[in-house]
This record gives C-alpha cells, structure tokens and sequence, in this order.
C-alpha cells in the first residue's frame, strides 16, 4: 500500500468540525430577537434534529472507519478517525449547554404569553382531576414498563425513542433498574382542555407515573434517556447471503438492520446522581464521553405539532407572516406552458415562486398527443406526491414513462420504496440507478414526435421534485426546449439504463467525470486573467480537496473569489499567500438555502450553470449528478441578481474568518436577501403578445343545393 499524500491543512478544516460550526449558526437564528417568538422554538427544536442526524450518519460512519481503517487521515485536518471522534465529543457539551439556556430562556418567554409547558406541581385541580382520567383511560393501557435483573435481560434500545429509566429497589429483592418505553402511539404533550396554551410533555407525566409501575418496587430516581445509534448503514453485495434478492429488497432488509446498530450517544435528562449514571453506562455499553444530560426535552419534534395546535389568535403573532409563492409574472396562466418553454427559456425560484407552472408542464405531457415519453430522475418526493401521481396518469394514458428512482435517500428509502410500488403498478418503467453511485441529479426529459421528427422539452433543477420541500427550500428550475440540452438528456436517460458513467455530453456536465474536471478547467481560465478573473459560487457545502486547492490557486493568481456556502467548509480564508482572496458568506434563515449556482468570469465574458451538485467529493466523485450552462441572457442576469442579492446580505449572513469561526455581517443599511426575494420577483419581462394573426382572403359564399337547382334549372323553366 502506498504511504498517503501529505496535504497542506494550513488552509483547510475537518468537515465534522466545520459542520457542527453550521449547526451553531441554526442555534443563532433562536436567540436573533427579530425572528418570532415560536419560529425561533423551531429552529431550537431543527438545530436539535440535525444533531441526531450527525450522530447517527457522521459520528456512525467515522466509528465504523475507526474499526476499519484506523490509521486513515483526513485529508482536511491530518486527523485519524479516532482523534475525529475525540474532537467531536469535546466539542458537543459546550453546544448541547447553550441549547439547553436558549431553549429555557425561550419558554420563559413562551410562559409570559400563556404558553406554558406544565410540571405536574403546576397542574391546577381540575387539570389533575383530567389528566388522571386521561391516563387510566389513553396511556396506561399502552405502557410496557419492564425490569432489568438476572431474569430479565437488557432490552434492545430503539434509536431516538424516549424510555423512562428508574433505579429500583425492593424489600426482600433488587432489580436495579426499571425501563419503560413511551410508544410511538402516545401523543407527544397533552394539552389541557380549559386552556390549550398549557400543556404536559408525555415524558413529564410518565416520570410521575414511575412509582405506580413496578409492583413491589420502587424507583429510587428516575430519567428520561434516549440513545443514538449509528444509521449510516452500506449497500455493498457483500451485505446480503441472497444475491438474486431484487434491489428493492435489498434497500428494505437493510433499513431492519439500521435499528441494530451501534451506540453512539446516550442523552439522560434531568439531575440522575453519578452512581445512576454509572449504572446505565455499563447496561447500555457506552463510555461516558458519549453521555450527555440535558434540562431541555431531548425530543424536540413535538415543537411543530404543538404550534399546529395552538389557538390562531395566539401562534399567529408569534409566527412568520404566511407566504404564499407567486405566479411568476413571465408566464401566462391561460397559454400551455410546452408553448411557452417553446418561444424561450424559463426559470422558476422556489419558495419566492409557485411550483405550479412545472406540475402544469407535467400535466400537459401526461395528456399531449404529441408527448411518446416523459423521463425522469426521483431523489425525494413529498409523501403525497402530485408529481408522482402526475407520471402514474401519463403511464396509464399511454405515454413511456421513466424514472430513475434512488431508493438509497437517506432516511427517505422506505417512502421511495413505497413509490416505486406505485408507478411500477401504473405502467411506470422504474430503474434504480447504478450500483454504488447515487443518482442525485434533478433532470426530467419530455419527449414530442411532430411527424418524423422529435423535439424535447428539458427541465434540469438544484432541488428535489417535492412540493412540500418546494416550499422551504430555496431551488431552482430551469425548463428549456433546447435541442442540444434535449438530446444530451436522451442519452443521459440511455447511459443510465446500460449502466454507462462515462457517456459523451455535449452541454450538459455529468458526475462522476464531467463535472468536475470541468470546474477546474473553468478555474484554470480564470486563473489565466490573473486579478481581472473572477468566481462566484453557490452551493450547500464544500468539501473536496482538489477542488479547495484549486481555489487556492486562483487566489494566489489574484482571482477573486466569492463564495456563499450554506453549510460546511473545509476551505479557511484569508490565510496570507494562499487564500487571502477567497470570501466565504453563510446564509442562515427563514429559507433553507439549497440552489447551487457556478459563474464563472466578469461582466459579458462569464460562464453560468445551476446544478444539483454540491462541491463535496460524494457529489462530484461518487453521484450521478447534472450541471447545466444557461445561455440566454435573459436568465444569465436573473442568476447575476440572485448572486449579487445574497453576497449584499447582512441581516442573514455571516462570514467565514481564517481560524474557522464565523461572524455574522453587519455595517450599514440592514438588508435580507431572503426578504428582498419575497417581495421583488426575478427581473423577468413577460412574454411579447403574440402577433395578431392575419385577416384570412373573404371567400366567395359556397351556393347551397337549393340555389345550385335554381342556377341550373330554375331558369330554363
């Protein structure tokens, strides 16, 4: 085996590291005084959700490549698994400490409005009187409390359910400890009926419940504990003992296994004594550096339904102003949109515009005698899903539809599953991609026969085909009747079904080999014009080094570069003789930002794409991805203003200095680009009139038969 390559980290940072930074920036929108009241709850209760998924994804992944390969070094820090690890679990407790401050300062402000989350001390009489009467009749018959002793063995933990722990003792025995799991059944807060702005946990009902539940024992102190075990599961052959299982199956056996994975967290909240502590650290096998106490709830997913139930006149003020998106004033709401796309280029900007005028496109095909096919790639769809419903009603009308479904989204895989299901029993041809690279491209292929000849209508997007989604992110799609972008999506859709990763675009830039090695090629030129060269790129993340080193070639030629990277960097600015011009801006807001956009160069001498593709090695080395150049100046100014827009943020964004930290913008007249977009549509014109068609020659009346009769015969008589 060859020794690794030594790279220079004196600008880069470990991408664990770099996201838990993006993470805290999620945390900073619950303390801004400017967001609402609940909408800052949320982004406690988001900023809490995403560190679960980082346990159970990064942190499980790097333990299992401890175990694998623990002499491997990342390439962004020099750092083993193992001293990965360790800095992570250092990092954890200062961030869980300050969630767990904003989380009480939130609810004490939540409590001056009326808003109360209940301990039962607090309960008035007739709120005890119901909540007795809820329990006998609702929870008790649900609950399974259980004891761990000789007997009884240790049960398997479910990742991320509740359990309320107790320690025991008895009279004439000891069971050290009691368990009870709060079914998924159970509401997560009960509110009380004489007031539903005052509520009770589960988890805070159950805990004074405890005493009653184990017959002769009792619990000395009790917790609530949940784990987080390692979700990161692999889809190698090697993993299956029957290899003519069908894909489908394979993806549905292992999501069974994601339930008995490793421990990588233990959460306890409440005040458990050390000895209590100790006692579920050797039953559950984790080490204390994986032990984490909380005072906040440490399941936070009950904020939205609890917000959703709340009276109007109360959450209304305490939440967002409802947006609804607009119709995007360059399209025409009576005219088809294959006519419209057919007569120029259209661009849609999700949330700030409706996704209606594509699911309008869709419809159309799925009805056009003209349409043969309709193809397309499936990464995440909405769980009721117009567009998946749309494919099934142009397969059962005839049309050829195609999609390349990857059931291999994260988290995402039984709902794709469930999917296919669907389209395959509507006619739909389903394929699953290709074997170790997902397919994350956003691409959809309408295809018209007029005569002997086919045109094509092409959509390419940065986000998934979700509505609900559609609603929070922040994306782009593109819809073109461009032949060269038709053809290189024919034979995308060809290469996928062969298997074919290296197929030959014209236009269209595909990963794993076309993009990018096309990204450096357009840096190399920019480098080439020295301090006149300029770049701009949006995406969600960065993580790849060839790219980041790249990069930092173009800012020792005096290339400037913007960058406006949502979530991880691994690249450091402003590092004397190797980044110093390179900018990196954050933006962290009401929207999720989620388009991904490439410009290339200044003024009229500059290339621009929009693509699926973050600048992480999984997306550029290891998926299916899709980069399209956009042509038409129209639009090419349209993705110059979103640019300009989000670089000019200085309420939502923050920048990147060279230790790694980030400080949020200020200085001047406040403006958010999220807002701005809200308000001012994409500086499109709408469509000329149509020429008013030209008054057709008067024709001479056609005689009828009677007067025919009578120009022939009625004469002679």
């Amino acid at each position: 085996m060859q020794p690794e390559k030594i790279r220079d980290t004196s600008y880069t940072q470990n991408r664990e590291l770099s996201w838990l930074k993006f993470d805290l920036r999620v945390l900073e929108e619950a303390m801004d005084k400017s967001v609402p009241l609940l909408e800052r709850l949320k982004f406690v209760s988001i900023f809490t959700s995403n560190l679960d998924e980082f346990f159970m994804v990064r942190v499980g992944s790097l333990f299992d490549l401890s175990v694998m390969s623990p002499k491997s070094l990342d390439n962004k820090s020099g750092l083993t698994p193992v001293g990965q690890l360790e800095q992570i679990y250092a990092e954890i407790p200062g961030l869980m400490a300050r969630r767990d401050r904003i989380y009480s300062e939130l609810m004490a402000e939540l409590a001056d409005k009326g808003i109360r989350d209940l301990q039962m001390a607090e309960l008035l009489p007739q709120e005890k009187k119901f909540l007795n009467k809820y329990y006998k009749a609702k929870i008790l018959p649900v609950l399974s409390p259980q004891i761990v002793d000789g007997q009884h063995p240790f049960p398997h933990l479910l990742s991320k359910q509740l359990y309320i722990a107790s320690n025991l003792h008895g009279k004439r025995q000891k069971a050290p400890l009691g368990l009870i799991p709060l079914p998924d059944v159970l509401p997560r807060f009960i509110q009380m009926p004489d007031d539903p702005c005052r509520f009770v946990r589960i988890e805070t009902l159950l805990l004074s419940r405890a005493d009653s539940l184990y017959g002769s024992f009792k619990p000395s102190e009790s917790c609530v504990l949940c784990v987080t075990r390692n979700a990161d599961i692999s889809f190698d052959d090697d993993k299956f003992d029957d290899i003519d299982l069908d894909y489908r199956s394979k993806v549905s056996k292992l999501l069974k296994k994601r339930s008995q994975l490793g421990i990588m967290r233990l959460e306890l909240q409440g005040k458990p004594s050390a000895e209590f502590v100790s006692l579920l650290c050797s039953r559950i096998n984790v080490e204390n550096h994986q032990v984490y106490t909380c005072e906040a709830p440490l399941c936070l997913k009950y904020v939205y339904p609890l917000v959703d139930a709340l009276p109007e006149d109360i959450s209304k003020p305490l939440s967002f102003e409802p947006y609804t998106p607009r119709q995007p004033g360059s399209i025409d709401q009576k005219l088809g949109m294959i006519e419209q796309i057919r007569r120029r280029d259209r661009l849609l900007f999700f949330p700030y515009e409706s996704v209606d005028p594509f699911l309008r496109l869709l419809s159309e095909a799925a009805e056009d005698p003209e349409v043969v096919s309709i193809r397309i790639t499936i990464y995440r769809l909405a769980s009721s899903s117009k567009i998946a419903h749309i494919l099934c009603r142009a397969a059962e009308n005839g049309k050829e539809v195609t999609a390349l479904m990857e059931l291999r989204a994260r988290f995402d895989e039984a709902n794709n599953i469930s999917w296919s299901r669907l389209l395959e029993d509507s006619g739909c041809r389903v394929i699953y991609g290709i074997e170790d690279f997902k397919c994350h491209s956003k691409l959809c292929l309408i295809t018209l026969r007029r005569g002997e000849s086919l045109s094509y209508i092409t959509q390419v997007g940065t986000g998934n085909y979700n509505e609900k989604t559609n609603k929070m992110y922040t994306d782009l799609t593109y819809m073109t009747a461009r032949q060269d972008i038709g053809e290189d999506a024919t034979a995308f859709f060809r290469n996928m079904l062969v298997a074919n990763l290296d197929g030959d675009y014209g236009t269209l830039l595909v990963s794993p080999s076309g993009i990018k090695s096309r990204l450096l090629e357009l840096m190399d030129e920019q480098i080439a014009l020295g301090d006149k060269g300029y770049i701009c790129i949006k995406a969600n993340s960065m993580t790849e080094r060839e790219v980041i080193d790249k990069l930092s070639e173009c800012s020792r030629a005096g290339v400037e570069v913007q960058l406006i990277l949502r979530g991880i960097c691994c690249l450091r600015p402003g590092i004397p003789g190797k980044t110093e011009n390179i900018h990196v801006t954050s933006i962290v807001g009401r929207y999720l930002e989620h388009s991904r956009i490439y410009c290339f160069g200044r003024s009229g001498e500059y290339g621009l794409f929009i693509s699926s593709a973050d600048l992480m090695t999984r997306n550029l080395v290891r998926r299916v991805e899709v980069a399209c150049p956009i042509d038409s100046p129209e639009l090419k100014k349209c993705l110059l203003w979103i640019l300009e827009k989000q670089l000019a943020d200085n309420v939502k964004a923050s920048t990147l200095l060279p230790d790694g930290s980030y400080l949020r913008k200020s200085g001047g007249e406040p403006f958010s680009s999220q807002d701005y977009f809200m308000e001012n549509p994409l500086p499109l014109e709408p469509d000329a009139p149509l020429p008013a068609p030209k008054p057709k020659p008067a024709e001479r009346p056609v005689p009828g038969r009677v007067s025919l009769w009578w120009r022939l015969f009625g004469r002679k008589k």
